[in-house]
């Protein structure tokens, strides 16, 4: 019989128990048993959000209607039997909940390995709280690059000049809403600092930085099949 971990939550078998999956996994299976009946719920993307889905599809919660921030993952969503709806029908959200590439102790995260985080951006910002789901090796000291870029098509080699050092990223494709997706390779330093560099130049339609003040709660699957609850010190 599977284990339980210290918060909780159930372990998987010993045969995966400390594997990166597992952590997400559990991790998922946690953020899945905070959402309720009637609630609207932003669904992230990636490969943490993979394991959301069926969890929350296994809860059968009534009432639930959701906004998906890629065509994966509304795809998933629906064949799961969940309800799918554009954010501008559902207006403010109850909670968000999304994987993210790195989390550093003062809960700013790089986001957008799969290209999405534009969306991803906008839906964190529409919800009352926004849930972050990772494994343990996501939580850094400090952020790193690659941090994820969406640019626009029209003088993107002067925009990429602009960023520098950054290129387009090889064989991604698009956005699901046409940007172009690079990445920012260079030293990151001050967070805030960089975001706003960022956010400040032509053609860069967003980046993947994601400020403490977006985010509510963190969980983290642990290597022994525990979930660990890490507050942002900036949650609302």
């Amino acid at each position: 019989m599977a284990s339980t971990g210290a918060a909780g939550r159930r372990r998987p078998p010993l045969s995966e128990e400390g594997s990166a999956e597992a952590q997400k996994r559990a991790a998922a299976e946690a953020a899945a048993e905070l959402i309720d009946d009637g609630m609207r719920v932003g669904l992230g993307t990636g490969s943490t959000v993979a394991h959301l889905l069926p969890a929350l599809a296994a809860r059968g919660l009534r009432g639930l209607r959701c906004v998906a921030t890629s065509p994966a993952t509304e795809r998933v969503a629906l064949e799961l039997g969940l309800e799918v709806l554009a954010l501008d029908e559902l207006g403010e959200l109850d909670v968000a909940v999304d994987g993210a590439d790195q989390v550093d102790p003062a809960c700013w995260l790089v986001k957008g390995g799969g290209g999405a985080h534009v969306r991803e951006k906008i839906v964190a910002a529409a919800a009352r709280r926004f849930v972050v789901i990772v494994s343990a090796e996501k939580v850094v000291a400090e952020l790193t690059a690659p941090v994820p870029l969406e640019l626009l098509a029209f003088g993107v080699s002067r925009t990429l000049a602009a960023v520098a050092p950054a290129e387009l990223r090889a064989g991604t494709p698009p956005s699901p809403d046409g940007g172009l997706i690079a990445d920012y390779l260079g030293a990151v330093g001050d967070p805030a600092a960089l975001a706003e560099r960022l956010s400040a130049t032509p053609g860069v339609v967003d980046h993947g930085l994601f400020a403490p003040e977006l985010v509510s709660d963190v969980l983290i699957g642990e290597a022994d099949g525990s979930v660990s609850h890490r507050r942002s010190p900036k949650a609302g």
